[in-house]
């Protein structure tokens, strides 16, 4: 009876160390086919940890060490990359820009130190709020078709705006590499400038300058010479347009003419080769200065200023 105890232990033993190795010689084989690597992981902060893994994906590994990017985050390599032995995972910020500098150019010049340090500078962000002027445009209202004898009045005078615009700025090495708008907002409108362009008329009020195109025509002999110029039964040249004059007569074209008070009304003056008779008077007509009657504002304009010889007709 013993020896058969003896015996199943014997088997128990065998079976044990038996089912051992096979054990052993799976976990060896499992080990074999499972390749580890030591990989460095590098944040943004600059903290570096070294890691075993088997994965070989950067994401794969991140995610293994409960590795999570931020928005303005990335990776170098990036994530979809496969890691290969002695290669390195870099986590910073997007922004960020890795330049491979060669140690030799084509013309066989080794680079730098300092231009190898200019090149891998990082690269900053900064919010500016500046003032910027608005310019204010000028408008010109023209009120008639023609660019001679015209005067220029300015009914409101120019002024600038001003705006507050938001830039995102981005430097490297203190130098501006990029400007973006981000925002605009106007403070002040700008007040545009508005000039009436009008034509200048001839007026016979005192109270309104008179101003008219230039006509000048040559004086001949037999007699003084005076300014002439011409007026109609309009309010422009009149300030009223009841067609009188001051003598009580109608005003006539081709007779009537207003002089100053050195001739009497009823007076016949000889003007160029053409009698009038002086019936009007005129706030402005004074002097060497006579005003010849025409029916139409029109007429008056174009005859402008003439210079003629005048004589009284006995």
């Amino acid at each position: 009876m013993k020896r058969e105890e003896k015996a199943s232990i014997s088997i128990m033993k065998i079976i044990c160390i038996s089912i051992m190795l096979i054990l052993i010689s799976g976990i060896g084989v499992l080990a074999v086919n499972t390749k580890l690597n030591d990989v460095k992981i590098t944040l943004q902060n600059g903290y570096e940890m070294t890691v075993l893994t088997s994965k070989s994906k950067v994401s794969e590994i991140l995610e293994e060490n409960n590795i999570v990017l931020e928005e303005n985050q990335k990776t170098i390599p990036n994530l979809d990359s496969e890691i290969t032995e002695g290669q390195d995972i870099k986590i910073t910020d997007k922004s960020y820009n890795e330049v491979q500098i060669a140690k030799i150019s084509e013309e066989g010049a080794q680079t730098t130190l300092d231009q190898l340090l200019q090149n891998y500078a990082p690269i900053t962000e900064k919010i500016v709020v500046e003032q910027v002027t608005i310019p204010f445009e000028t408008i010109t209202k023209n009120s008639t078709t023609t660019t001679e004898n015209t005067t220029n009045k300015v009914l409101q005078q120019g002024k600038d705006g001003l705006k507050e615009v938001t830039y995102k700025i981005k430097y490297q090495n203190d130098v501006e590499i990029e400007k973006t708008v981000i925002s605009e907002k106007v403070i002040t409108e700008p007040v545009n400038k508005i000039v009436q362009v009008s034509k200048v008329v001839t007026t016979r009020s005192s109270t309104l300058p008179r101003t008219t195109t230039t006509s000048t025509t040559t004086a001949s002999a037999g007699g003084a010479v005076y300014k002439i110029t011409a007026y109609c039964p309009c309010s422009k040249c009149c300030g009223k347009a009841t067609g009188r004059t001051a003598s009580g007569t109608k005003a006539t074209a081709g007779r009537t003419v207003a002089a100053s008070g050195k001739f009497a009304f009823g007076t016949k003056l000889n003007i160029g080769g053409h009698v009038y008779t002086v019936e009007d008077r005129g706030g402005a007509v004074n002097g060497n200065k006579i005003d010849i009657f025409v029916n139409s504002h029109a007429e008056a304009l174009q005859w402008g200023v003439r210079y003629l010889p005048v004589s009284v007709v006995n």
